[in-house]
C-alpha cells in the first residue's frame, strides 16, 4: 500500500505506472491463488502464484529503474 500511495502522489512518468501496474496485478495474482488455495482448496489458474511472484519482482524491479533513469531534455 505504501508503495502504490507514493507513486499515485508522485504523478511519475509512463514508465512508472506501467512498473506499478506490473506490481499491482503481481500482488493480485499471488495474493488471490494463495486465498484460493485456502479457502476453496483449489488453484486460481495453474502457475498463477508463481507468475504473480515474478511480476512483483519485475515491477520492484522497474520502479528501482525508473528511480535511476532520467529521459533527456
Amino acid at each position: 500500500a505504501p508503495v502504490f500511495l507514493a507513486i499515485g502522489l508522485i504523478g511519475g512518468s509512463r514508465y512508472l505506472r506501467i512498473a506499478s501496474l506490473a506490481l499491482l496485478v503481481g500482488l493480485l495474482l499471488f495474493s488471490v491463488d494463495l486465498l484460493a488455495r485456502d479457502f476453496l482448496g483449489s488453484r486460481l489458474f495453474p502457475m498463477s502464484a508463481p507468475i504473480g511472484g515474478t511480476l512483483l519482482i519485475v515491477g520492484w524491479l522497474a520502479i528501482a529503474i525508473s528511480a535511476q533513469w532520467r529521459p533527456g531534455p
